[in-house]
């Protein structure tokens, strides 16, 4: 089997997403090649540890849950994550994967739940999405726009309607923790009657500035 550099696997509450509170198994990868303004885990952009596919299957298998988050980083930054989220959900887990949408999605597994976070225009990071990864996604995934700004809320709302984002999958705005008002954001999204999920960071309400539990 392959190695793959790992930050982290820890055990917590999904803070967001569809499966948001469920206990969750979260596959921290090492590595990122983008810089987005407002990045919680740059810590993760270096260190961390070589394992194989099968040492981090046997680290997973130590908490009684059915869900697996795999994220980073960049988690598609490492080739042989492909193969990580293949025996995973080989293994019977619900398995998601949270990637930037700036990399090639379309050898992901098509049991695994992608959520693609589309940067936007405040995040620093907008050249750099592949919009060709909407052709691969599938009902079961999410889109998801981490906003800072009303102008980076229009530009999401241009984004949706050109790629006719909502008969894709289900799709997530979620206010950037230290830029946007998160009741402003409700209050746009209401006015305007968007087809879309208001979602806000549980893990850091409920543990303040811990990043991901």
């Amino acid at each position: 089997m392959s190695r793959i550099k790992i930050t982290e696997i820890f055990y917590s509450l999904q803070g967001e997403t569809k499966t948001v509170g469920l206990p969750t198994v979260f596959v921290r990868l090492t590595g990122c090649p983008l810089r987005c303004g407002y990045c919680d885990t740059a810590y993760a952009f270096k260190g961390g540890n070589y394992l194989e596919v099968d040492e981090i299957l046997q680290k997973v298998k130590q908490y009684n849950t059915k869900y697996v988050t795999v994220t980073g980083g960049e988690p598609l930054a490492q080739k042989a994550c492909i193969e990580l989220l293949k025996t995973l959900c080989d293994e019977g887990y619900q398995v998601s994967l949270e990637t930037s949408g700036a990399l090639d999605v379309a050898k992901v597994d098509a049991r695994v739940i992608k959520v693609i976070d589309f940067k936007t225009p405040d995040s620093l990071e907008e050249a750099k999405n592949r919009f060709e990864n909407v052709q691969h996604i599938l009902p079961h995934d999410q889109v998801k726009f981490v906003l800072c700004s009303k102008n980076d809320y229009e530009w999401a709302k241009s984004i949706i309607e050109k790629y006719d984002l909502v008969n894709l999958c289900e799709i997530l705005f979620s206010p950037s923790f230290a830029d946007l008002e998160p009741g402003l954001l409700a209050d746009w999204l209401l006015k305007d009657q968007l087809q879309v999920r208001m979602q806000i960071q549980l893990h850091k309400i409920l543990w303040k500035d811990a990043i991901g539990r």
